[in-house]
């Protein structure tokens, strides 16, 4: 290379470094403009973001049955959720149009609590609020309100306020109503960028995959796994289990008499769109059973562009509710109950009036667990949604808790109790008599009778019990006063709470100070008519009092709580005792013996492999027939009952509508012993239900039944029937 080449190429080098020395000043001029000038901008841009917490709501807990079997479980399900947040600029309208679409090509429906009927021909809405339902017209009202219009607006006057705020008037009238239903109840839902609106529940498979294929289509539409209540033994306690229901607006949202408005759920971590116990077991252990919600967190920037989506808190299930009862003995139960009740109307139906109804409660004598609540007729819990309207309209009450809150006279099974109050305080003793012709001839202008079935002449106690004699019981009765052996019946578990962990009915003595008490009132209360009132759980409470010489234990149907996850046992119920009835040596002695009497009475009893003590009842229904010229009352058939005698070991109480006479449950007493008996050494199979023989307990070997003669008397005012089961307030 000559000097001027080399000259040539030194020049050349030069102005090559000089223009990227140029360009890398520009760089670096720049990115100190970017980080000295306009640093504190752009940092702001980086970092500006927004959090968006969205609950995941956590699986319900279980209830399971003693031995764990599942009788209420949380099954995945899936619902059609709108995410505002997702959305961006999205048409909602148009969108909502398209999952309709989508929705109903599946026969599926969304949620909509508008009470508005679609248009008519003439393109006229009506309400359609049921008149009789104080729900319906509650929110038909709270309706108008949140809308700013008078009571009297029309269902046309709501749709156009309707239209007019969610600028509808470009769609035909169906779709307003279809649309302005929904956007209503994205208002219920309070739908935002923080609350999602759950626009269909349970959808089946074939939706959900529907939705997924037109996700692209449906930006901010998403398809939420969730949990939904369910129950694989749909017949298992139905009316003690309750039930879980969304949260109503008027337990969202309280206004109390000075006008302070709260919002208790709220406060306690609940989302308007929860589920929650509404009655039972589901809603005395809501706090139990709910869980504990997880969070979602959705980082969204400033340009409207989703940064992260993270599960920040994990959903942790509820705790699983164990129970006392047995499934497998409570279907015998229900079974037995159904077969006697079948076998009672076939046998013994008189004048139209058969056996319809009953329910029977059993307990474990040693702590006062319930063992089985059995009600006739009952429902199916997996139904209860679909055939709301045929239970309703049942006249036998399938929905009712006969068990817990029918209110029923106890005819002669209230006569141990009084027994125990004329021991206890000392008016009668082991050799104390009354004599019985028939007639009681203590008041000049009263004379209630007894048959004298199996007795006559001077009847001690164990004799009064056994035979079920009235004017035993009307003279110990008068002697002891209401005022003490209704003081007795109480701490035996009449009258008053049992302790069951749902509502149950108080019932009620009969007292002084009625308003209709007279003295000839007094001694019909002494053999359990009068203004006496009870349910058949207190009846199973009082025989295991009985049972347990004077010690009444807590009813209950919660066996413990259980760690969902581990099966670990948190809580425990523990035996807890009520009441205590001091024996003063031979109070209960006697007694059992007079009830042991009674077994011996009834054929299916008295035969039965361990020894058992019962007293029966046939207490007055307010309906009456004629028999030839004479009217006679119907009667229900009652029964308390415990044994094996020699080491007490369950307490059955039994309530038979129309049954006739306490002795004709006898059978039911003995099928219930059996399956216990089974259970506990674990042959107990339950079979599809039988139809029962009307040749057992067939009339002409029934027991004689002292007290169903004694207590249908045809006299008037002698006795106060029995009023009509029915739900008291509930304790």
């Amino acid at each position: 290379m000559n000097l001027d080449e080399h000259k040539t190429v030194m020049r050349r080098m030069r102005l090559l470094i000089a223009f990227a020395a140029v360009i890398v000043g520009l760089y670096v001029f720049r990115l100190i403009f970017l980080q000295l000038v306009n640093g504190d901008s752009f940092k702001a841009r980086a970092t500006n973001t927004t959090d968006y917490h969205f609950t995941v709501t956590a699986a319900r807990g279980d209830i399971v049955d003693s031995e764990g079997k599942r009788i209420a479980a949380s099954t995945t399900s899936y619902n059609v959720v709108l995410s505002k947040l997702l959305m961006g600029g999205e048409d909602l309208d148009a969108m909502l149009q398209r999952i309709v679409e989508l929705l109903e090509q599946n026969g599926e429906s969304w949620n909509d609590s508008l009470l508005i009927s679609e248009p008519d021909a003439n393109g006229h809405y009506t309400f359609t609020a049921a008149e009789d339902s104080t729900s319906d017209q509650k929110s038909l009202a709270n309706m108008k309100e949140g809308l700013g219009l008078q009571q009297y607006a029309t269902a046309d006057d709501v749709m156009e306020k309707l239209v007019e705020d969610y600028d509808l008037s470009a769609y035909s009238l169906h779709w307003q109503r279809v649309l302005g239903g929904i956007h209503y109840e994205m208002q219920q839902q309070a739908f935002s960028n923080v609350n999602n609106f759950v626009m269909a529940e349970n959808v089946s498979d074939v939706t959900v995959a529907t939705i997924k294929e037109n996700s692209l289509s449906l930006p901010g539409v998403e398809i939420v796994e969730t949990s939904t209540r369910s129950y694989e033994q749909g017949t298992v306690l139905p009316h003690v289990l309750g039930r879980v229901g969304k949260i109503t607006a008027e337990k969202w949202k309280v206004t109390d008499e000075n006008g302070q408005t709260t919002y208790p759920l709220r406060d306690k971590g609940y989302n308007m769109n929860d589920v929650i116990g509404i009655s039972g077991l589901e809603s005395a252990y809501e706090d139990e059973l709910r869980g504990k919600d997880g969070v979602e967190t959705i980082t969204r920037n400033s340009d409207g562009v989703i940064v992260s989506t993270a599960m920040t808190t994990v959903p942790e299930p509820g705790h699983t509710v164990q129970l006392t009862v047995n499934s497998d003995f409570q279907k015998a139960v229900e079974q037995a109950l159904g077969k006697n009740i079948d076998m009672i109307s076939r046998a013994y139906g008189t004048d139209g009036a058969r056996a319809n109804a009953g329910a029977v409660v059993v307990l474990d004598v040693k702590d006062g667990s319930v063992l089985a609540s059995a009600n006739y007729p009952s429902f199916d819990q997996n139904l209860y949604a679909t055939q709301y309207s045929e239970y309703s309209a049942d006249p036998g009450m399938p929905l009712f808790n006969r068990a817990l809150q029918g209110l029923y006279t106890p005819g002669s099974t209230y006569k141990p109790s009084v027994a125990v109050a004329a021991l206890d305080t000392g008016v009668i003793n082991r050799f104390s008599t009354v004599y019985c012709n028939g007639v009681y001839n203590y008041f000049q202008d009263y004379h209630p009778k007894c048959t004298r079935h199996g007795h006559s002449g001077n009847i001690d106690v164990i004799t009064a019990i056994k035979w079920s004699c009235n004017i035993f019981f009307y003279d110990v009765g008068r002697r002891v006063t209401s005022d003490v052996y209704d003081a007795y019946a109480y701490k035996l578990g009449l009258g008053q709470r049992t302790g069951v962990e749902v509502s149950e009915a108080l019932g009620r003595l009969t007292t002084k100070n009625d308003s209709n008490y007279t003295a000839s009132l007094e001694v019909q209360a002494a053999i359990g008519q009068g203004n006496t009132v009870i349910t058949p759980v207190q009846l199973a409470t009082y025989a295991g009092t009985i049972a347990n010489r004077g010690t009444r234990y807590r009813t209950h149907f919660v066996k413990s709580i259980l760690d969902t996850n581990t099966g670990k046992v948190l809580q425990e119920t523990q035996p807890e005792v009520m009441d205590v009835i001091e024996d003063r040596g031979d109070t209960f002695d006697l007694v059992q013996q007079g009830m042991m009497g009674v077994a011996q009475t009834i054929p299916a009893l008295a035969s039965y492999p361990y020894t058992i003590a019962c007293k029966t009842g046939s207490p007055q229904r307010s309906e009456s027939y004629y028999a030839g010229s004479t009217r006679k009352h119907y009667t229900n058939a009652t029964m308390i009952a415990y044994g094996p005698v020699e080491d007490p070991q369950i307490a059955i109480g039994i309530v038979v509508e129309y049954g006739g006479a306490g002795a004709r449950t006898g059978q039911l007493v003995a099928d219930i012993f059996d399956a216990y008996f089974a259970m506990k050494n674990g042959t107990l199979t339950v079979d599809e239900p039988e139809t029962a023989d009307p040749a057992v307990d067939d009339p002409k070997t029934e027991a004689v039944d002292g007290d169903a003669a004694a207590d249908e008397t045809d006299t008037a005012g002698e006795t106060a029937p029995a009023p009509e089961p029915a739900a008291a307030p509930a304790a």
